[in-house]
């Protein structure tokens, strides 16, 4: 799950129950709605609104998680996903490009920050810098992981980029990079605020700036390749309404008032 590169170190050993992170949705006969492709980041909190909205009486999606870019590019190529849940504007820009997307249903459904995340113990730092200190980090790959976009655009705005390119260790979604820092195979890893709801052993030791990269968004649109669009919608609707956001601000996550995306 992990993408190696020559000036780059990476860690393979313990890494087999990562694969879970991509196709996994509970196990519940009414959760047999519409498919949501979504980005691996947003399990905890999509499976939250989920669970709300059969309890609402909706049925519940099929949830297929993993890096927006792998998504972005099942769907273009025809893949059945109903709705498109993305953590970058850019991937659904580029779904949007190819008519992939019906573009009135697009909307930013939440939004979070950038941290760098690791043991609770280990207190807040007044730069990235000392909060990375000397030690591997993980992060998304910045080749194609929003996660690692974002991550490389603050180190790069911070003048560490180049410094620390040696020591990133790359992941394939922004849960893998999470996963390594609470397994303790990298002493820290740059991740989403959101993602440490679901790691109470871990902190955010600092902050990025938001100006030091992109805005953080997680746009949501239906597909035109998907065969449960009412339901799709109905799910959709929800999750933007006062239920679903109560869900994702119990997840991590910042709301936002629906609208287009940004960018």
């Amino acid at each position: 799950m992990l993408t190696r590169r020559p000036t780059r170190r990476t860690v393979l050993a313990g890494l087999t129950g990562l694969t879970l992170f991509g196709l996994q949705t509970p196990v519940h006969a009414k959760w047999n709605g519409p498919l949501v492709f979504a980005a691996a980041s947003m399990t905890d909190a999509l499976n939250a609104v989920a669970e709300r909205y059969l309890a609402a009486g909706g049925t519940a999606p099929r949830f297929s998680f993993a890096a927006s870019s792998i998504l972005a590019k099942q769907i273009a190529q025809g893949a059945p996903a109903d709705l498109f849940v993305s953590a970058s504007a850019q991937w659904m820009d580029w779904l949007e490009e190819k008519n992939a997307i019906e573009t009135d249903s697009r909307t930013d459904i939440a939004r979070t920050d950038l941290v760098i995340a690791g043991p609770a113990d280990a207190g807040t730092a007044a730069t990235a810098a000392a909060a990375l200190g000397e030690s591997r980090f993980a992060m998304g790959d910045p080749g194609h992981v929003p996660a690692g976009i974002y991550a490389r655009q603050a180190l790069e705005n911070a003048g560490l980029w180049s410094d620390l390119t040696s020591r990133a260790v790359l992941g394939e979604n922004a849960r893998i990079a999470l996963e390594l820092v609470r397994r303790g195979e990298v002493a820290r890893a740059i991740v989403y605020a959101s993602d440490l709801a679901s790691a109470p052993e871990l902190a955010a030791l600092y902050t990025f700036p938001p100006a030091s990269h992109d805005p953080i968004a997680y746009p949501a649109a239906l597909t035109g390749t998907g065969q449960d669009e009412d339901g799709a919608r109905a799910f959709l609707d929800f999750l933007v309404g006062p239920e679903g956001q109560t869900a994702m601000q119990s997840a991590g996550f910042q709301p936002i008032k629906r609208g287009h995306a940004d960018g």
